[in-house]
């Protein structure tokens, strides 16, 4: 049997995350030989996949980064919140967030494939559930191209925003909005964003709930106008109230910043939010 130093242990334990006895093991089966060694970690992580494939992973970690005209926004997900707000898994996700930052991956599969520490990023996601010992899920990947984009994290990574600006103003302004989104959760960018089929739904809702009230039929129709102009004001970003001044819309506030300055996109993921 080869003899496995501490200095070989410790050297796979730095290159996989696994634990010293794991990382024992595994150089012992394969008899000192590195490559095997990480081969027999990644096979490990494959079985407790497997095993653990119907799980829920409803916990973990929701982060966003810009390089200023490029936003990516991914989450990453576990089953328990002790391995969520661990150091470790939080610095995994921030290598996905690299990865797509330098990529700039098209989707999902396409972030999965990119290549990180010699092995892909779903293959990095499989090793480290045999690490951790957790379903792993990497279930949520955003991106935002425009003139510039502002991101946002809010406390403990359980949410995260992107918010896209048509020019280059204070970065300030871009974290504001981002906040914005964070905290009123809009529906859609303005009213001509909302899909039909959700106008519909408030227009039956409206008059359901007038004529509950006992209003006229012939009230009815322009009753449910009335509610459905509140509901584009209350879930429509551009024209919510900026939270950070009030009786003022969020686009009078871009506004009085830069004249036609708008939200081009904004993207918006959280856990159980």
């Amino acid at each position: 049997m080869a003899k496995i130093t501490a200095s070989e242990v410790n050297a796979l334990r730095k290159q996989t995350g696994a634990g010293m006895m794991d990382c024992k093991k595994a150089l012992v089966e394969a008899e000192g030989d590195m490559a095997k060694a990480v081969d027999i970690l990644r096979k490990k992580g494959q079985k407790v996949a497997a095993k653990r494939a119907d799980r829920e992973a409803s916990e973990g970690v929701v982060i966003s980064a810009t390089n200023g005209q490029f936003g990516a926004l991914i989450a990453l997900n576990c089953e328990t919140d002790f391995v969520a707000k661990n150091e470790s898994f939080i610095a995994l996700a921030q290598s996905f967030l690299d990865a797509a930052m330098s990529n700039k991956p098209t989707d999902l599969a396409a972030l999965k494939a990119c290549s990180l520490d010699d092995m892909t990023v779903e293959e990095k996601i499989i090793e480290q559930t045999g690490v951790i010992g957790e379903k792993l899920d990497l279930s949520s990947y955003e991106t935002i191209e425009s003139s510039q984009v502002a991101s946002y994290i809010h406390g403990g990574n359980r949410l995260a925003t992107l918010v896209g600006l048509t020019s280059v103003v204070d970065e300030q302004v871009g974290k504001d909005v981002a906040m914005q989104v964070a905290a009123m959760n809009p529906i859609a960018l303005d009213k001509e964003s909302v899909t039909q089929a959700t106008i519909d739904n408030e227009i039956d809702v409206a008059k359901d709930l007038a004529r509950q009230e006992g209003k006229p039929e012939e009230m009815l129709e322009k009753i449910a106008m009335g509610r459905l102009n509140k509901f584009f004001k209350e879930n429509t970003l551009l024209n919510q109230e900026f939270i950070k001044e009030s009786k003022t819309s969020v686009s009078q506030y871009l506004n009085k910043i830069e004249k036609d300055l708008t939200v081009t996109d904004f993207k918006r993921v959280g856990l159980g939010v």
